[in-house]
């Protein structure tokens, strides 16, 4: 998938990083990072040019992310109603994840590009849980606009060496992700303790 990422962007250039960013948003396996990381090397090849590409990785990814989270309104709803109860999913607790993405969640949208997997699932969560549309796109938008500018820019400083960012970004994208799971743990925890006392 990788090499075939590869070519694309050579072969295609904007429009190709267009396509590619919006499909790996979505959920389709292509990695992101590379793709970034590597139209960030092209424009230090002087083969593309760096405020366009940003410009193609940021509309790619606010495609993406805004048929996720239109999925998430309408299919995710649909099936959270017909399908919940098999995983212990209830109205209540929609509305208990809305409340949540209203208050401090939204940043979870904001940064969840950063996390490897779980930027695919945020916008599906936003829209299945009926997170107001103003409030999703500030957040997602925002997120999408530094995570794209952060991958391409540093593909543009490491030069040749650009190949060294993916490992990183996935290694620290898993900490990340482990230690956001344990913080919600604990504080579910701490909170069902209280509800019980």
């Amino acid at each position: 998938m990788e090499a075939t990422v590869l070519q694309w962007i050579s072969q295609y250039g904007y429009a190709g990083i267009v396509l590619l960013m919006m499909f790996g948003i979505i959920g389709v396996p292509i990695p992101d990072e590379v793709l970034l990381t590597f139209s960030g090397y092209l424009v230090f090849k002087g083969e593309l040019s760096f405020a366009p590409t940003i410009a193609s990785a940021f509309s790619g990814s606010i495609c993406g992310i805004t048929v996720s989270y239109l999925l998430g309104r309408t299919g995710g709803r649909y099936l959270a109603g017909r399908y919940g109860s098999w995983f212990h999913i209830t109205k209540k607790e929609l509305e208990r994840v809305h409340d949540w993405l209203e208050r401090s969640g939204r940043w979870g949208i904001f940064f969840g590009y950063f996390v490897p997997g779980l930027r695919h699932l945020t916008a599906l969560v936003a829209g299945t849980s009926r997170l107001r549309y103003p409030i999703f796109a500030a957040f997602a938008y925002a997120g999408g606009l530094l995570w794209s500018t952060s991958f391409i820019t540093a593909g543009f400083f490491l030069g040749k060496e650009w190949r060294k960012v993916s490992p990183a970004a996935h290694r620290w994208g898993l900490l990340a992700l482990g230690t956001g799971v344990g913080i919600v743990a604990v504080c579910w925890l701490w909170r069902e303790a209280r509800r019980k006392k």
